[in-house]
């Protein structure tokens, strides 16, 4: 509540982006559930809050700093986020991507190499893995043999969902009414995506909100996003378009469209992790 009211005077004063205060406010909770490590992911990029990674940079050094001087194990991991992470937008896409991620049908590997540092740097501090590879070791088997599945379907029986959700996924996502395939323009690789105005056309679609009463529609979004470095042939499905009519959906295919960026060269991929900030 005491940071609430502090958010609303930063938000009436300019100061939203100040370092000191964003440090302040994310670690005073942290602090005061008693944490006894914590792994940030701090991302970067132009999907990001910090979208350049001098910025990010700061902020993850100001956060491991303070953390540690107050008596918690602190590391950051500086990520990418000038693309979607994953190859889904939307809550019950994303939601499904979450499902097939566990259940190992499908592991975008940049999300893969993401979830297995952070969990790699849980585990270290939590003192149940010698090593960060002793622990990658460990996350790849509780993935590989279904431990990983099985205890997220416990929690959310725990908390009052089906039992069967990992199986029958479909049976309780909401589909949208109108699914369409987007189709490459022309032979080229992907360059480069706006990935924050991604994010800005879900809202459109209805899947986020512009003020607190709206609704959100969670069946809407996007699926098959290629990552920047991907060949597409002209023709070939670029992505899906979830809308709530075929209008709309594609007046979005052409506006999703317009946030890629093509080369007709070869495009270099970018670490999905450039960067570890420690508080030793």
């Amino acid at each position: 509540p005491a940071d609430k009211r502090l958010y609303g005077i930063r938000d009436v004063t300019a100061t939203v982006e100040s370092i000191p205060l964003i440090t302040a406010s994310i670690l005073s909770k942290k602090l005061a559930a008693g944490l006894q490590g914590l792994a940030m992911d701090v991302k970067f990029g132009n999907g990001a809050f910090a979208d350049n990674l001098e910025m990010a940079r700061e902020l993850a050094q100001s956060l491991v700093q303070v953390a540690n001087l107050a008596g918690l194990p602190t590391n950051a991991l500086l990520t990418d986020m000038n693309q979607v992470l994953g190859h889904s937008v939307g809550n019950a896409l994303e939601m499904l991507e979450a499902i097939e991620f566990l259940n190992g049908s499908y592991q975008d590997p940049r999300l893969l190499e993401i979830t297995l540092e952070l969990g790699a740097e849980m585990l270290v501090l939590g003192q149940l893995a010698s090593s960060l590879d002793n622990a990658r070791e460990q996350l790849l088997a509780q993935l590989n043999n279904g431990n990983a599945a099985k205890r997220f379907a416990l929690m959310v029986q725990a908390l009052g969902g089906p039992a069967d959700l990992m199986q029958n996924p479909h049976q309780y996502l909401t589909a949208a009414n109108t699914v369409i395939e987007i189709k490459a323009p022309h032979s080229a690789w992907v360059a480069s995506m706006q990935t924050r105005d991604i994010g800005i056309l879900l809202i459109e679609l209805g899947g986020g909100r512009r003020k607190a009463s709206d609704t959100i529609d969670h069946s809407v979004g996007f699926t098959g996003l290629p990552a920047i470095g991907t060949r597409l042939e002209q023709g070939q499905v670029f992505a899906k378009v979830h809308a709530t009519s075929p209008a709309q959906a594609q007046e979005m295919a052409q506006r999703l469209l317009a946030l890629y960026q093509w080369s007709n060269t070869p495009v270099a991929t970018t670490p999905a992790i450039l960067e570890k900030i420690t508080g030793v």
